[in-house]
């Protein structure tokens, strides 16, 4: 069974002034399947080189937290209490902090869950 999806690629943002980013995860909406993941991978080294002040801890927090957004967690707040649509919709949603959401793309896929990991190992890794 093909069942759409939508997905948005994470990026560290260090510097918006700059325009630079680097992408460091992915979440992936599946309404059909009522599924909402994300997933990341912050690789120390490459942040060091977009931007040597900023503390890879610092984009793993607001990763972990993104996360916890979609797993619907109470340790996420509001955002994680909402309704799972609702919760895509705040995640690909733009901010003013280090980790920001890309464009919003979309797809077709038979596993929601295996379709997420081959766009962070194709767009992240």
């Amino acid at each position: 069974m093909s069942l759409p999806y939508q997905y948005v690629v994470l990026r560290c943002v260090p510097r918006a002034d700059r325009e630079e980013f680097l992408n460091v995860g992915v979440v992936l909406y599946c309404e059909e399947a009522g599924f909402l993941g994300a997933e990341h991978h912050v690789d120390p080294g490459r942040i060091r080189a977009l931007a040597p002040g900023l503390d890879p801890a610092r984009v793993d927090e607001a990763l972990a937290w993104v996360a916890a957004v979609c797993r619907g967690e109470d340790t996420a707040g509001a955002a994680g209490r909402s309704p799972l649509g609702q919760r895509f919709g705040f995640v690909r949603a733009p901010r003013s902090t280090v980790v920001r959401p890309g464009p919003v793309h979309g797809g077709i896929t038979d596993d929601p869950a295996a379709c997420l990991t081959r766009l962070v190992d194709r767009l992240v890794r």
